[in-house]
């Protein structure tokens, strides 16, 4: 079988923050991709707004460099777990791939799942052990913890013989020993150029192409990026899309685009082994295969990983919908829901019995609130529930999704940590004593435990601890309630503005969410109660002018400083019987039921 020795394809793994896109930075940089007077931003692939501001890689990017004869067709995907579904369809498009892994930190629970999908089909890989220039790292006993993890996810011999390259990113250094740093990336291309096999050159069979992400263009309209399996692909050439439902579509190539560094350019023809994008096809889809219409021969489909977690999204309906946000409709916000089918793949939309509410299903938390995030930005206005996870019925037995939980802890909060989890029906799996005053502790929790666990832990621990967890298996539902709010809410009795008098009298009664001057309605949650009841309060009351004067009347009222909650925090916090309301400008926290009768006498029935 021929190759094509000029091409190599590989993705960069790794856990969130281990050094992937800064890696992918200075690789572009030493090749020579960028002209000796070209801006070229740090982490130059993050290229989302969101992904700049929390220094994530949310979505899969692909790039490429010349290297010496070479081209290297380089995919950066996220690190996160939620966003798997983006690692699963790159492994269909290399041969190889790079893990990265902190030479302190060592391997961490997402490292092991992007590592898993990586040993599932089969790819090459070569390990980058990064930051081996700060001061605690532990390169070698590092590599003895990423041997045992190729071990224990199952890799066969040739996985297991896997070369290593000891690099600092953020430096721009190399070496195959963690001693011998040179300034420059040959180690690591060297590395690429000789371990990663090669694609088949196939280009006199007939043409194979798998889309496996999406894009779209005002001018060419939708594009499919993918590899081209088999054969050659050229502009203006009738082929036909195999759709999942095996009907075929036909349609001619209007445009062929190549990558050079962060650059797309247009080609004329691509051949097996190449990574490109194509357009043409209006209604292209992940997972659909082209090919010619004389020989229609589609590719396994994708497989991607069920969603783990669902909220409802609902048209807001509060007394002050409409204020701040430009799309408030149903009909407008089906509409940018079905759009994100479109591209994101581990997501489902399903309509319920009321037409202005959808069940929205993803991969985590923060999968969900990304979306919710970028639709705030875009101006909607929407009301969301309780996230809950989806409980799954395997070989007749309900089961429920559990997480691996891994956490790093000063000595002193071991105690607490292990106490607050196994509360929340953890079990221990493996507790390492590192030897400076930090204790790793690795878990095994449902994930309905964990929602709203992060705020807890951080204030257990002083705000020292790391906590990292990625989705397990599926395993059969653990009996009773597992994690939830125990405190009730403070609970606005009347439309109005927040006074600093009416915030002064409920100091004692628990933490207060609004600052003074904030416009509040009946309904709406201003304050958790330090007692597990809800409690309806008058937060908008003034003091009442009088003529009688008091001696400490040139005192200044002073205020304690309101708790403000993230999106993440405030979906975490709500329970089932509140909805979390947000809009361009503001995120407000508020009961469903909004009138205090009602809602006791909703609490009755129950």
């Amino acid at each position: 079988m021929q190759l094509r020795n000029d091409i190599r394809n590989i993705a960069i793994i790794a856990h969130v923050d281990h050094g992937k896109t800064t890696l992918v930075d200075q690789l572009l940089r030493y090749s020579g991709t960028f002209r000796e007077n070209e801006q070229v931003d740090e982490r130059a692939m993050d290229s989302g707004d969101i992904e700049r501001e929390r220094g994530i890689t949310i979505l899969a990017k692909n790039t490429a460099l010349k290297y010496e004869d070479s081209m290297i067709n380089i995919l950066d995907t996220p690190g996160h777990a939620d966003f798997g579904g983006e690692v699963e369809r790159i492994m269909k498009m290399v041969d190889g791939v790079a893990l990265v892994v902190d030479a302190y930190e060592g391997t961490m629970p997402q490292t092991r799942f992007v590592l898993k999908k990586a040993l599932e089909q089969k790819l090459t890989p070569i390990v980058v052990l990064n930051k081996v220039d700060r001061p605690n790292a532990r390169p070698a006993e590092v590599v003895d913890e990423v041997l045992d993890l190729f071990i224990e996810l199952g890799a066969d011999d040739n996985q297991l013989e896997f070369p290593v390259v000891y690099a600092s990113a953020i430096n721009g250094t190399s070496g195959l020993e963690p001693e011998d740093q040179q300034e420059s990336m040959d180690p690591v291309f060297n590395t690429i150029m000789e371990h990663i096999p090669a694609p088949a050159d196939t280009r006199e069979e007939p043409l194979q192409f798998q889309v496996t992400l999406l894009d779209y263009n005002d001018y060419v309209g939708r594009i499919g990026v993918g590899r081209v399996v088999r054969g050659s692909i050229k502009v203006g050439q009738q082929v036909v899309v195999l759709k999942e439902d095996g009907s075929q579509k036909s349609f001619r190539v209007s445009k062929l685009f190549g990558f050079i560094g962060l650059k797309r350019v247009e080609i004329q023809e691509a051949v097996s082994g190449d990574i490109v994008a194509l357009a043409g096809m209006e209604d292209l889809n992940v997972g659909e295969t082209v090919c010619p219409a004389d020989h229609p021969d589609p590719l396994p489909w994708l497989r991607i990983d069920e969603p783990t977690l669902q909220m409802t999204f609902v048209v807001n309906n509060s007394p002050f919908a409409g204020k701040e946000g430009k799309y408030i409709t149903s009909r407008r916000i089906e509409e940018r829901l079905l759009k994100e089918l479109e591209t994101d793949v581990s997501l489902r939309v399903e309509p319920t019995d009321s037409p202005d509410a959808w069940t929205v299903s993803g991969r985590g938390e923060l999968h969900l609130s990304i979306l919710i995030e970028n639709m705030r930005r875009e101006g909607y206005e929407l009301q969301l529930s309780k996230p809950e996870v989806i409980i799954k019925e395997v070989d007749g037995v309900q089961c429920e999704p559990m997480e691996r939980v891994q956490v790093d802890v000063p000595e002193e909060h071991t105690g607490s940590v292990m106490e607050s989890l196994g509360e929340r029906k953890g079990e221990m799996l493996d507790m390492v004593n590192q030897g400076n005053g930090q204790v790793r502790i690795d878990f095994k929790v449902p994930s309905r435990g964990l929602l709203g666990y992060t705020t807890e832990f951080m204030s257990q621990t002083r705000g020292y601890g790391i906590i990292n967890h990625t989705f397990d298996a599926f395993e059969p539902v653990i009996k009773g309630q597992v994690g939830g709010r125990r405190e009730g809410v403070l609970v606005a009795l009347e439309k109005g503005k927040a006074s600093t008098y009416g915030i002064m009298n409920l100091e004692d009664r628990g933490t207060i969410f609004v600052a003074p001057g904030t416009e509040v309605y009946e309904g709406m949650i201003v304050g958790e109660h330090n007692r597990d009841n809800d409690l309806t309060v008058n937060i908008t009351r003034e003091k009442h002018l009088t003529n009688v004067r008091s001696a400490t009347k040139d005192q200044t009222a002073t205020i304690r400083k309101t708790k403000e909650m993230s999106l993440e925090e405030a979906l975490q916090y709500i329970s089932g019987e509140e909805y979390c309301e947000v809009t361009p400008e503001t995120i407000r926290l508020r009961k469903k039921i909004l009138d205090k009768n009602e809602r006791e006498k909703a609490a009755k029935r129950k």
